[in-house]
């Protein structure tokens, strides 16, 4: 029995269509804040932004990564943001002399170095985290919640006891401070910095989840897991990559979060756990591209806010994942199997 497609044969698929317009919310909002604040404040307020942003980013990418991919609500993220922050800061505290020497090459090889180690010992944590305590829990929602947030408070904790209550100072590197000029703007060099490292970040995962072999088996398992077991691989060992990976995320964006605060304490991945929580949400619980545009946007409308109606830049990160939630009720690009 034939059955009638309505697609003549030899005929190409329709393709599906783009939705283009939450990349776009960035722009606009960037020139609907123009008109209100001097084109050399606008400037230095968008180009701080799109750099908070990107660490933003970093941090939230591993949860998204996690999330969208294994089904998994790490309450714990926040614990790997600070684990890397105070080993990047165990690293540099030694190679004071490099990090302000005048050599740009030595500056770079002390911060390589921290960002190696971060990424490394966080991955490390990652996978005890995820045997230990998310594969009782696979699929039961409640209890990730309840025992990853357990998991963060007991790290937290152990960072107290072991390194103090007080704030470390972990200092950017010579080559690395100070402002570049562009009329009258003054730009950050970190920032650009941050900028750069946020788009490679985001470029490499969207190569490797859409145009890598690992990348189509992963996708593939969060669809239909027995098939691809069947096929003859270990779908179990790829979800496991892909929580370490997500931990060492954060680890970086600890790093860079506490080189951009030029300071590190016990409690910073709690702070930034709600914020990393609304970009996820924002971009719609597992996108890679929505928690970039989401990450964005909190942090572009808190630089413009915070100088226009500087006491409502503290809720401006809420009303915003209101405002989006009302037009997109799943984020802006929700994960269709959610």
């Amino acid at each position: 029995m034939s059955v009638d497609t309505g697609i003549e044969p030899g005929a190409a698929l329709p393709k599906a269509r783009g939705d283009y317009l939450p990349l776009l919310l960035p722009v606009a909002l960037a020139l609907a804040a123009l008109p209100f604040v001097p084109v050399s404040t606008w400037f230095t307020l968008t180009v701080a932004g799109l750099a908070m942003g990107m660490m933003i980013f970093v941090m939230a990418s591993g949860l998204t990564l996690i999330f969208g991919l294994m089904d998994v609500l790490n309450f714990g993220h926040g614990a790997f943001i600070a684990i890397g922050a105070y080993v990047a800061t165990l690293v540099l505290l030694p190679l004071g002399g490099w990090m302000q020497a005048d050599s740009i090459w030595l500056n770079l090889a002390a911060l390589l170095s921290a960002i190696v180690a971060a990424m490394a010992v966080t991955a490390v944590i990652g996978l005890a985290f995820e045997r230990i305590l998310i594969v009782p829990v696979y699929g039961q929602h409640l209890k990730q919640i309840l025992i990853t947030m357990g998991g963060m408070i007991v790290a937290e904790q152990l960072l107290y006891a072991l390194f103090g209550p007080q704030q470390i100072p972990l200092a950017l590197p010579t080559s690395l401070r100070g402002s570049f000029l562009i009329g009258d703007a003054a730009i950050e060099k970190y920032r650009v910095v941050a900028v750069l490292v946020g788009l490679v970040v985001f470029v490499t995962m969207l190569l490797i989840l859409n145009r890598t072999k690992i990348g189509l088996l992963i996708r593939a398992g969060v669809e239909n897991g027995e098939m691809v077991e069947a096929l003859g691989y270990r779908i179990r060992r790829l979800f496991v990559g892909v929580f370490m990976a997500g931990s060492a995320l954060a680890g970086l964006g600890g790093v860079m979060w506490g080189l951009y605060r030029e300071q590190v304490n016990a409690s910073m991945g709690g702070e930034l756990l709600v914020l990393v929580f609304i970009v996820v949400i924002i971009g719609g619980l597992g996108s890679v591209t929505g928690c970039f545009i989401g990450a964005l946007l909190v942090a572009l409308l808190q630089n413009y806010i915070g100088f226009l109606v500087p006491k409502l830049s503290l809720i401006s990160d809420i009303l915003l994942m209101v405002a989006v939630l009302l037009w997109r009720p799943r984020g802006l690009y929700p994960v269709t199997s959610r």
